[in-house]
């Protein structure tokens, strides 16, 4: 795949005009993906895909058309041939663009991080022995994901990241179920077994009677897969420059030094320690680690190329969106074996569901525990929780109510697989609550 980025890039370069900039991204696959349903292989597949996008610049406006690449490099060369013939035929229609901003000295970047990522034969006998005599649903994938950017001044950027993301789900009766999911670069036998272990013993725990409780205050321990779904609410504007210069960040409050979370929380876009590419559409590398907050306070903000043009910032490689996509928050120090005793009664929280704003200006969130959920006497799991919905506010979750973070952390990749399988992803621990609102 590399080979054949640079080759593509070299030859886009090469038709560059006078006063012409020409942006190249290029992204590709090699993946397997696998389709679980009642504990069996419903279907198997594996994907090799490659799509070039062009951008052509000049005189202040900017055009894009994208492709799918054939593999052939003959037919490929013509086919980018073309497409930047169009769009040289249509650039002047297109309107000057104020916030057009792109690097014009070339930084070259190259990651290369090979996994150990096994055969789909492989992963298919894990899961069907794993599954045996359950109702397992789930989907895998896994592979290489390449991604390139490359420009006629000169700048080649290239990365390939291999990783697997599984998601299944252990079903009980209608609402009732175990979600789980499995992720990274290496996948380790023992590592799936203890996933798969903890998942059953949940399911074991599901067949006895549901408890239902009065809407309310309780205490509460939300594991990672719930915490991914509070801090994905986050994503949606907190973090980016354009979102609190429009004042519509759901961080606003803490932006204007009127609220702020626990000490212990750090929240960080960790660029090196995530999947997502170092650098972005536009071509700008992004630093390794952008600290959002620190220590409970607003730190730093990310800010993509428009905004660095429209509020006079410097951009820090941000996407368009201006949305994170290798978030981190900072471990804590509760062990996560220790993590039902220091619950001792409350709410165990396997997963959110369905989560909106109730009130965006105060970051207050609205959603359903649903999957797995189960109430805790004890330090033991008594009872699994009818279906219940919560209204609370992040600065609560957060801040004021925050009474513990785990040691251990989840890596929880982003399973979309929309065009392409998604790089996104999220490294955060569970979270320990001394009160969390039942409002239904």
């Amino acid at each position: 795949m590399k080979s054949t980025f640079l080759e593509l890039a070299d030859f886009v370069q090469s038709l560059a005009a006078a006063g012409e900039v020409i942006a190249s991204g290029f992204n590709a696959e090699t993946s397997d993906f696998i389709r679980f349903n009642k504990s069996a292989v419903r279907q198997a597949t594996s994907v090799r895909q490659a799509r070039w996008t062009l951008t052509l610049i000049r005189d202040g406006r900017r055009v894009d058309a994208a492709a799918t690449l054939s593999g052939q490099p003959g037919a490929d060369r013509d086919q980018l041939k073309a497409m930047l013939s169009d769009l040289r035929s249509g650039i002047a229609q297109a309107p000057v663009d104020p916030y057009l901003l792109y690097p014009t000295t070339p930084v070259n970047t190259e990651r290369e991080s090979i996994g150990e990522i096994p055969d789909a034969s492989v992963v298919m006998d894990a899961v069907l022995d794993a599954g045996r005599g359950l109702d397992l649903v789930g989907l895998y994938a896994g592979g290489p994901i390449h991604e390139g950017f490359a420009n006629s001044l000169g700048q080649r950027n290239w990365q390939r990241v291999d990783n697997f993301n599984f998601e299944w789900c252990l079903y009980h009766d209608r609402d009732k179920a175990v979600k789980t999911s499995y992720s990274g670069p290496k996948w380790e036998a023992d590592a799936f077994a203890a996933r798969m272990r903890f998942a059953r013993d949940q399911l074991a725990l599901l067949g006895t009677p549901a408890r239902t409780l009065d809407p309310g205050h309780y205490r509460a321990y939300l594991a990672p897969s719930a915490m991914e779904e509070v801090l994905g609410m986050l994503c949606w504007g907190g973090f980016g420059l354009k979102s609190q210069r429009t004042k519509h960040s759901p961080l606003m409050r803490m932006a204007d030094g009127k609220e702020c979370f626990d000490a212990r929380v750090t929240i960080a876009e960790n660029t090196a320690e995530g999947l997502a590419t170092g650098f972005q559409r536009e071509g700008f590398v992004r630093p390794g680690r952008v600290e959002l907050i620190r220590a409970g306070r607003p730190a730093d903000t990310l800010v993509s190329p428009r905004s660095a043009k429209e509020y006079g910032a410097a951009t820090n490689g941000a996407n368009g969106d201006e949305t994170p996509e290798s978030l981190d928050l900072a471990a804590g120090e509760l062990p996560r074996a220790d993590a039902l005793n220091a619950l001792d009664r409350g709410i165990f929280v396997g997963n959110l569901w369905y989560l909106n704003f109730s009130d965006r200006s105060a970051c207050r969130l609205t959603g359903m525990t649903r999957f797995a959920s189960f109430w805790v006497e004890g330090g033991k799991i008594r009872a699994p929780l009818n279906v219940m919905r919560f209204d609370d506010s992040a600065f609560r979750i957060l801040g004021s109510e925050l009474e513990a973070l785990t040691k251990e952390r989840d890596l929880l990749l982003q399973g979309g697989t929309y065009g392409l399988r998604n790089t996104s992803s999220m490294r955060t621990p569970g979270a320990l609550l001394r009160d969390f609102a039942l409002v239904l």
